[in-house]
């Protein structure tokens, strides 16, 4: 893979490369020890209205206040069955699901904008970029920083 994208790049420039790359789950030029970047897509057909109400609520504002008597609330269940519920249904507790869609939020902000670390944490509902950082190396083993540096998506006609 690493040659196939290595060609890619040649023939056709670090942009398409770093798509077809970013389409494959792949590094571009791959570091050793890292765990490879996946953007999960949360597109299960969830069977129950409830759930499907609490999703909705996380992925229409990632960074809004998504704590267990709020997701409950949209959900019309009370917290502990709303607790019981979602990880039965998603296989994952209403906070670790909040967090997965998070990251995504801040590795979209990280590739497609020259935002602060800082200010997409924010954004993304982590408070500080502390927080944005420890989430990144628990979810994906990287600095938020060095993420950005491996997927940024140049707006500038050359390759970087």
């Amino acid at each position: 893979m690493d040659l196939a994208l290595a060609l890619v790049e040649e023939d056709r420039g670090r942009r398409t490369a770093l798509d077809v790359a970013k389409h494959l789950v792949l590094f571009l030029r791959r570091p050793g020890g890292q765990s490879q970047f996946s953007r999960a897509l949360w597109s299960e057909q969830l069977s129950t209205d409830p759930i499907r109400a609490a999703v909705e609520a996380i992925h229409a504002d990632p960074g809004g206040r998504h704590d267990i008597g709020d997701l409950a609330a949209c959900a019309g269940l009370s917290p502990r069955h709303l607790q019981r519920r979602f990880t039965a249904e998603l296989g994952v507790p209403p906070g670790g699901y909040v967090e997965r869609v998070r990251v995504e939020a801040a590795q979209r902000a990280l590739e497609d904008g020259e935002e602060p670390v800082d200010a997409i944490a924010r954004r993304c509902g982590f408070g500080t970029a502390e927080t944005l950082r420890r989430a990144f190396q628990r979810r994906l083993g990287v600095a938020p920083s060095d993420y950005r540096d491996r997927f940024r998506s140049t707006t500038t006609g050359g390759s970087r």
